[in-house]
């Protein structure tokens, strides 16, 4: 039988609520948390999710350099602090001026990071250049924990020695790194190996990114949304092990209240959530590559999720200059060419309404974590063609989990 609740107003309770879900301590109306450039389409790669369908050439309408620099100016404009800078592609070692503009970006005080591509542009002496030009984080992806099952995504033999050697390269560089997964019908089950990889050869963050179905991923099988419950609660069990994010599950964060909520009551998650057949498999898995974690010790996340949303607090600036909400919602909001990027974001109709949890639909609209899940606005578009629609792929029931008390108290101390 469940232990007797816990007093939800208790200061643990309270402390605990607050440290659920990190929020920005600026307005997210006003400025963006991230911004990601798109700073070509230009890659060598073919892989099977490609969001920009990125063909080996660039393309004669990206920004200039001297639009870039503008850009950048315009983004440096939102702070102090700045918002965090991506560039990302494509491949950006494809742009012949991405180390003077790494270097301009990082003079007038953006903290930039670069998301290159595994390819043979990624050296150590590229690394080295990107270092010495002021970039601070770099990110690579990671899709299997063998070079058969990441190669076959990525569609290109080789990926996965030059992505573990530009990983070795850049760590001894003094990057930060970041190691993005696509986690997809191939890899589902690889997911514990890839967590197994990513301690032993260490990464600020693993981010764990949930497909959209736009540009080639339009043709890749979907999971079910019980399999994405599934992969999040081991997400979660995975948090205890390293720092890990979501990219376009933005559900996860109810599923971290949710157990929260339970750990402060005493209560097993399986007592009261549904948990299936997919999550036991990872978890026993995760058992065996990280034996010296207690997944049942309530310890805290070693990275919490950050309450930030397509057009709410997220910005993507693409190679000819078109704002969107994400990268994954190819719905124009505006160009940098026409208008500064701050003018855009914070007057933007688009972007306003998707600030507005009160505009969502559907499930969405009527559920308790509205305020600090939203849902994935990118899947909602890809799916329904709204990107208001409720979230495709969150099988959740507003108002079905048992604690509302509770709940009202962690969406309140994260929002």
């Amino acid at each position: 039988m469940p232990t007797p609740p816990r007093d939800a107003g208790a200061p643990g309770a309270r402390l605990a609520a607050h440290k659920a879900v990190r929020h920005a301590r600026y307005d997210l109306d006003q400025r963006p948390f991230i911004v990601i450039w798109e700073v070509t389409r230009a890659c060598d790669l073919a892989c099977r999710h490609c969001r920009a369908e990125a063909i080996p050439h660039r393309h004669p309408g990206e920004l200039t350099t001297d639009e870039a620099r503008r850009l950048m100016d315009a983004i440096a404009a939102f702070g102090p602090p700045p918002p965090l800078f991506v560039m990302t592609g494509g491949d950006p070692f494809k742009r012949p001026d991405l180390f003077d503009l790494v270097q301009y970006g990082t003079t007038i005080g953006l903290p930039v990071s670069v998301s290159p591509s595994g390819t043979p542009t990624l050296t150590e002496a590229n690394l080295g250049q990107l270092r010495q030009a002021g970039a601070v984080a770099l990110s690579l992806s990671l899709d299997g924990s063998t070079a058969a099952i990441h190669d076959r995504f990525r569609q290109v033999e080789g990926v996965y020695d030059w992505t573990l050697a530009g990983w070795r390269a850049a760590r001894a560089l003094g990057f930060k790194v970041q190691i993005n997964t696509t986690v997809g019908t191939h890899n589902v089950d690889d997911l514990p190996d890839i967590l197994r990889i990513v301690r032993e050869l260490g990464a600020m963050t693993w981010s764990v990114f949930f497909l959209v179905p736009t540009g080639r991923g339009r043709q890749l099988a979907s999971l079910p949304p019980e399999t994405v419950e599934d992969v999040l609660h081991f997400l979660y069990d995975a948090a205890k092990v390293l720092s890990l994010k979501t990219t376009e599950a933005h559900h996860y964060r109810r599923v971290v209240i949710q157990r929260q909520v339970l750990e402060q009551r005493g209560i097993p998650a399986h007592e009261v959530l549904p948990l299936g057949e997919t999550y036991r498999r990872l978890r026993r898995r995760l058992q065996e590559v990280a034996p010296d974690v207690d997944l049942d010790a309530p310890t805290p996340m070693r990275r919490t999720p950050m309450d930030v949303n397509a057009g709410r607090g997220f910005v993507f600036v693409s190679h000819t200059g078109v704002v969107h909400p994400s990268g994954f919602l190819p719905i124009p909001a505006g160009n940098v060419r026409l208008q500064p990027l701050p003018t855009i974001y914070r007057e933007s109709p688009l972007l306003r309404a998707l600030r507005d949890p009160e505009r969502l639909g559907g499930r969405c609209g009527r559920c308790e974590f509205r305020t600090v899940c939203g849902g994935s606005r990118s899947r909602a578009f890809g799916v329904s063609g709204d990107p208001l629609a409720e979230e495709p792929w969150c099988p959740y029931q507003p108002g079905s989990f048992p604690f509302q008390e509770d709940v009202r108290t962690y969406v309140t101390a994260t929002s």
